[in-house]
């Protein structure tokens, strides 16, 4: 693979970890303001799962 498309990727990966970061965290916010403990322990556990 050339070096250009390389950079792409990972570009593109990074970008896409950090977007899902993000998403998960204003969810996790989003539980935590509303008291919804359920929900908060399912998001820690996604961010456990992915390494975020």
């Amino acid at each position: 693979m050339n070096n250009k498309r390389k950079e792409i990727i990972e570009n593109a990966y990074t970008s896409h970890r950090e977007s899902m970061r993000r998403s998960l965290n204003s969810r996790l916010e989003a539980a935590r303001t509303n008291g919804n403990d359920k929900l908060v322990k399912q998001l820690e556990a996604e961010a456990k799962y992915l390494h975020l």
